[in-house]
Formats: structure tokens, sequence, C-alpha cells
């Protein structure tokens, strides 16, 4: 009895597609971790028009959007802007 080989057909390889940001809010010592910048750089940017706005969940509770963070400091990346 003799085996034949049977030839095997692989699906062709996809090139790695783009992952969206997930819809994740962010806490202040996240932010801070991700930017690098300090509770007082981040408020007075804001302020300034220069950081994305904070979200009010609850009356004393804030976070920011993942998304508008990593947009924020991929732009400070890409302009090397500071």
């Amino acid at each position: 009895m003799t085996l034949q080989s049977v030839p095997t057909t692989q699906p062709p390889t996809e090139p790695p597609r783009h992952i969206p940001p997930r819809g994740r809010l962010l806490r202040l010592p996240d932010v801070e971790a991700t930017t690098g910048c300090k509770k007082s750089t981040i408020y007075k940017l804001m302020k300034e028009g220069k950081f994305p706005k904070c979200i009010n969940i609850t009356r004393r509770m804030a976070a920011w959007s993942e998304a508008a963070v990593l947009q924020w400091v991929q732009d400070r990346i890409n302009t090397g802007a500071v």
C-alpha cells in the first residue's frame, strides 16, 4: 500500500488590516500615562483647546475618549509639536 500525497491549498495570505481603536474611555491616570503629561498640563491644554475635552460620566467622574487621546499623541509625533 502506498501513500499518495494530497496537495494542500492554503488560503492566500492577506496583509494585516488596520484595527480601529475601541470605543473605550480612559480615566486620568491612564491619560497621564499615555501622554506623559500631568493633570495640570492636561487641564491647561484642554482650556486652551489643544487637548481633547473630557466626558463627564457623573457629576464627580470624568474620562477621555481613548481614540481622541491616541490621535492627539499621534499628531504630536507626526508634527513634532510641543
